[in-house]
């Protein structure tokens, strides 16, 4: 395709334009970051012409800068409002592949690109299920497939049309939540769009009247009053990303056909996703066994963000235990050893981006739905997974069900107490609360003498035990606070220095 219509030049100029931005983010992903100066150049000359038209109406011509963003801090599928704001931009352009997350501060257009399909094969695999499963037909797509669906759409209902069991058929295709995304008013719950956009206004239900609705990753649609997803069989159209990861986890319950639109195949087997449950299920049972926990903070964009942060501290103290807030961009092994005395990491971040397999990390890394589960004791898992943090956010109190109770360890092989860091009674006295504190903090940071352990031994208070490193900081070895003298360094290319001789010169 070519660059006008794959990067919808026309489209985003316009949006631009509409709202009077001068000052406008492009972010890329690493994958897009080629094609950047064509798309700055060709956006430029539109917004140009549009500005032209203006100027000649009422003479208002006001000139607006493009800044192009690359390397993001966190997922590339979210919107980076930070790195927006630091040159001041009124909004941002996202490419390529997005997670529609709703933005804080900074509305966003995103433009998801056009990968290439072949509708009629999509279609006739599509028809052919519908005939022979007995399930109705849910069909999920990656946002890149999104401007064919409407082919797929009106090709799909005349093979329905022309077959014989039409009556009984039941296909329902998902509609794109709004490509705009605006700051969410009340980040706790809204999800900051505005509603479907483009072509998907309308009821695209073949044989289901409106119910329930449902999201996930910026698709959107509605079952009849009655219907469960598991009645349901997804067809799912794109390649097996974090997007499809995704819908696989949400709903585990459901019998999942994938098409593979670059091979032009069906993949009926998605075992090796589903698989991935029973090692979150394992994550959660060796994250009850955790003293010390860090919550890492993987997104500053997304709405809400914060309020779950809060309310992950909110459930680690209730279940006394100790939490750290950790921000560090992408999370990898290196940078989480620095911790060995968080025992479990909680990922605070999109739902595309939240699963990392920490198999190479010295402590797992599991998502607020998991820490709910391990943290408290009443929670049992029934089989539901909620990626999306934002479901989980609650207006009310965590509240935690204690129990007195030892707790079975499927690790250690024994029964194993909670550390208990509540406050005390208030009608006891204070020095006897200092004490307590002072015990329990003591037991805390107790470490396991673990090989992998950095640090070995028990340290009686937090200072001691971060003097005992072998890390502290710079150090100021001399004895005068005046500067060390500094040396010119060289200049020039680095095929070849100023000061450097050729082979010409040397001859």
């Amino acid at each position: 395709m070519d660059l006008e219509s794959n990067y919808e030049i026309a489209r985003t100029a316009e949006f631009i334009h509409s709202r009077n931005f001068t000052r406008v983010a492009l972010q890329f992903p690493d994958e897009l970051l080629k094609d950047s100066t064509l798309v700055v150049r060709a956006l430029r000359d539109q917004l140009r012409s549009l500005r032209k038209c203006d100027a000649d109406q009422n003479g208002d011509n006001k000139d607006v800068r493009l800044f192009v963003m690359a390397d993001t801090t966190y997922g590339s599928c979210c919107v980076d409002e930070v790195g927006a704001l630091h040159a001041n931009a009124e909004c941002v352009i996202h490419y390529g592949h997005t997670c529609l997350s709703p933005t804080t501060t900074l509305p966003a257009f995103s433009v998801f690109g056009k990968a290439s399909i072949s509708v009629a094969d999509c279609v006739e695999n599509i028809s052919n299920y519908a005939l022979t499963n007995g399930k109705r037909i849910l069909v999920l797509y990656g946002l890149e497939y999104s401007y064919s669906i409407k082919n797929v759409r009106e090709a799909l209902v005349e093979a329905l049309r022309l077959s014989e069991s039409k009556s009984e058929l039941g296909v329902h295709i998902a509609d794109v939540m709004c490509s705009v995304t605006n700051p969410s008013d009340d980040n706790k719950s809204s999800n900051g769009l505005v509603g479907p956009a483009g072509d998907c206004t309308e009821d695209k239900t073949f044989g289901i009247a409106p119910g329930n609705s449902y999201s996930i990753g910026g698709l959107i649609w509605t079952l009849p009053d009655g219907h469960r997803m598991e009645d349901y069989l997804l067809f799912w159209i794109g390649s097996d990303n974090s997007a499809f990861a995704n819908v696989v986890l949400t709903f585990n319950g459901c019998d999942i056909v994938r098409y593979d639109a670059t091979k032009n195949c069906l993949v009926t087997d998605v075992s090796q996703q589903k698989r991935i449950l029973k090692r979150r299920y394992f994550l959660v049972e060796k994250a009850k066994d955790a003293n010390i926990v860090g919550i890492l903070v993987g997104t500053l964009g997304v709405a809400g963000y914060q309020h779950m942060i809060h309310q992950m501290k909110e459930l680690i103290t209730a279940a006394g235990k100790k939490a750290y807030t950790l921000v560090m961009g992408r999370p990898n092994p290196a940078k989480l050893a620095n911790f060995p005395e968080c025992n479990v990491f909680i990922y605070v971040s999109c739902a595309q981006t939240a699963l990392l397999d920490s198999k190479e990390y010295l402590a797992p890394v599991i998502t607020p739905f998991e820490a709910m589960l391990a943290f408290n004791r009443g929670s049992q898992w029934t089989g539901a997974y909620v990626m999306e943090f934002r479901d989980l956010i609650s207006s009310s109190p965590v509240e935690v069900t204690q129990s007195e109770e030892a707790r079975f360890s499927f690790f250690s092989g024994g029964y194993v107490e909670d550390v208990n860091l509540q406050e005390e009674e208030n009608d006891k006295e204070d020095s006897e609360g200092a004490l307590a504190l002072a015990n329990a903090t003591q037991k805390v940071l107790r470490l396991r003498d673990d090989p992998k352990s950095l640090i070995k031994g028990t340290a009686r208070s937090g200072p001691e035990y971060f003097a005992s490193r072998s890390y502290q900081g710079l150090d100021m070895h001399s004895n005068t606070s005046l500067p060390e003298s500094y040396l010119t360094g060289r200049s020039g290319r680095a095929s070849r220095y100023r000061d450097e001789k050729s082979k010409c010169d040397e001859e």
